[in-house]
C-alpha cells in the first residue's frame, strides 16, 4: 500500500492520544504474545511443522518487543490488564480447542482470525503512525503475511477433512472480532484509524484467505459475514 505521511493534525503527545495509545499499544503487545504462545502449542501438536512454527513463535516475540519500544518512545505505559481481557474470549477458545485436539480450530483462530485482524489494524495504522512506530509496524506487517500464509497452506492441504470444523470454528469465533473492533473503535479513531476502513480491510483479507483455502465465492461471503450484525 502507498506510504502516506502522518497527519499533521495528530498530536502524538497529547493526553487524549496517549490515553488511547495505552490501550491500542497494549493490544498489539498482547496479540503478539498470544501468538507466540499459540504457535509454540501448535508446534507440539504438529511435529512435522515444528521447526517452522517455532520460527514463527520467535518472530512474534520480536514483534512484541518492537511494539513495547513504540510505547516507550511516546512515554506511554501499555494497559496490559485491558489487553488480556480484550483477548480473553479468543484466548479461551484457542486453549479449549487445543486441549481437545481441534487443531483446525486453533489454526483458524491464530493463523486466520488473529493474523488477519493484525494485518488490517497495521495497514490502517501505518499511514497515521508516528515515524518511529511506522517503521516498526511496516516491518511487522510483512512478517504477518507469512504467518497467514502458513495457516492457509496447511488448511488448504487438509481442506476436505477440515472444512466442517472450519465452518463451526468460524461461526463461534468470527463474531468475537466484531465485538473486539467495537470495543476499540473510539480509541482507534483518536489514533486516526477509521473503523469502517478496519472492517473493510479485515473482510477483504479474511475473505481472500478463505478462498485460498478452498471455499467457493458463495461460502466465502456467508462465512465472512457471520457476526457482522454486532457492529
Amino acid at each position: 500500500m502507498p506510504q502516506l505521511e502522518a497527519s499533521p493534525r495528530i498530536d502524538f503527545h497529547s493526553e487524549d492520544y496517549k490515553d488511547a495509545y495505552s490501550r491500542i499499544n497494549a493490544i498489539v503487545i498482547e496479540g503478539e504474545l498470544e501468538a507466540n504462545g499459540n504457535y509454540k502449542q501448535l508446534a507440539e501438536s504438529l511435529p512435522e511443522n515444528q521447526a517452522e512454527l517455532l520460527k514463527l513463535a520467535k518472530m512474534e516475540l520480536r514483534h512484541m518487543k518492537g511494539f513495547q519500544a513504540c510505547g516507550k518512545n511516546l512515554q506511554v505505559t501499555p494497559d496490559m490488564a485491558f489487553a488480556r481481557e480484550f483477548f480473553s474470549e479468543l484466548h479461551n477458545n484457542f486453549q479449549q480447542a487445543w486441549q481437545e485436539g481441534r487443531i483446525v480450530t486453533c489454526l483458524l483462530i491464530q493463523s486466520l482470525i488473529i493474523e488477519t485482524f493484525a494485518i488490517a489494524a497495521y495497514n490502517i495504522y501505518i499511514p497515521v503512525a508516528d515515524d518511529f512506530a511506522r517503521k516498526i509496524t511496516e516491518g511487522v506487517v510483512k512478517d504477518e503475511y507469512l504467518h497467514l500464509n502458513f495457516g492457509e497452506e496447511w488448511l488448504k492441504a487438509n481442506f476436505e477433512s477440515a472444512k466442517a470444523e472450519l465452518e463451526v470454528a468460524n461461526r463461534e469465533n468470527l463474531p468475537l472480532v466484531w465485538k473486539m473492533l467495537n470495543r476499540v473503535a473510539i480509541d482507534a479513531e483518536v489514533l486516526g484509524m477509521e473503523k469502517d476502513a478496519l472492517v473493510e480491510d479485515f473482510m477483504i483479507t479474511y475473505g481472500e484467505a478463505l478462498a485460498n483455502i478452498g471455499f467457493n465465492n458463495r461460502e466465502v461471503m456467508r462465512l465472512s459475514a457471520q457476526g457482522l450484525a454486532v457492529i
